[in-house]
């Protein structure tokens, strides 16, 4: 068991140490951890908990990483994963915010910012396009295109999801359940 948490600190300490940009961002660095290298949970079981965690309070990384840590170890688990993932973020957030307030003027340092912002975007477009393939293709990668399997059903969800947020602004709230509950309809 203390094993099992340690790993889940060391995995989500990485995680909180490299998660430049937030959000959606990590998700490529959490999913390397929890499915690819640990495999603590299949691909589907990943993408459900990110779906879950979009839908509760909170950060991105931090509602994961709690799920997962309760997933894999408890109660115990779950406080480790989320105070792996949280320390280093505010540790790189207070040396950053000196750094930064240090040397704001020099252009280095601002070209640097917009390198990061650019890996961010990156990292985000990275975490959405796996999203979608595993949504509306149930694969994860490009590689297993050939066992893509269509689904059509979400894909109508989708598109009259955004169609109904971008031409009437229903509220995302009142968005999220209108298409859970057509999901449980339809599938």
């Amino acid at each position: 068991m203390w094993g099992l948490i340690l790993i889940l600190l060391i995995s989500f300490l990485q995680i909180g140490l490299f998660s430049i940009g937030g959000g959606y961002a990590t998700i490529p660095l959490i999913q390397e951890q929890v499915v690819n290298i640990h495999k603590w949970l299949t691909f589907q079981e990943f993408t459900d908990i990110i779906t879950i965690s979009q839908m509760t309070p909170g950060p991105l990384a931090v509602n994961t990483s709690t799920f997962v840590g309760i997933r894999i170890a408890g109660i115990p688990g779950a406080i480790t994963a989320t105070f792996g993932c949280v320390i280093s973020g505010f540790g790189i957030s207070i040396m950053l915010y000196n750094f930064f307030n240090k040397y704001k003027k020099i252009n280095t340092v601002l070209n640097i910012l917009s390198g990061l912002r650019a890996v961010s975007v990156g990292l985000i477009a990275s975490s959405a396009s796996t999203i979608i393939l595993m949504a509306f293709g149930g694969i994860s990668k490009l590689e297993e295109i050939e066992k893509i399997n269509i689904n059509i059903v979400a894909i109508g969800i989708f598109i009259t999801s955004i169609f109904l947020l971008r031409k009437f602004k229903i509220n995302p709230i009142v968005m999220m359940v209108l298409s859970g509950t057509a999901g449980f309809f339809l599938y």
